[in-house]
């Protein structure tokens, strides 16, 4: 049996000084996509392209895209960040917006 509710999630992020914002792209089955902002709106898109192209607009870049040279010129290590979890949506909210504190 097949899950109809089976997703596909991406995390996304942007940086702006010492704060992180993320967002989260999941790729519904029927190939639709959603993202969630970084202040818990939750808005839909026709196709994964066209929520990646708002995401990129956005200057936002894919998380598993980065490597330790591109997180450090945008201020950060990627052994200090992780992509924000939760039980739910709504608790996600909270971490969608990090701030990395004061750096040296």
């Amino acid at each position: 049996m097949t899950d109809i509710t089976a997703h596909h999630d991406q995390w996304f992020l942007a940086s702006l000084g010492n704060t992180l914002i993320w967002a989260r792209l999941r790729v519904r089955p029927g190939g639709t996509a959603e993202v969630l902002d970084s202040d818990g709106n939750t808005l839909s898109y026709d196709s994964e392209d066209t929520a990646r192209s708002q995401l990129f607009d956005a200057e936002f870049v894919a998380f598993d895209g980065l490597d330790e040279e591109d997180a450090l010129i945008r201020g950060f290590s990627l052994h200090e960040v992780s992509p924000p979890q939760a039980d739910s949506d709504d608790a996600l909210r909270g971490h969608m917006v990090v701030s990395l504190g004061a750096r040296a």
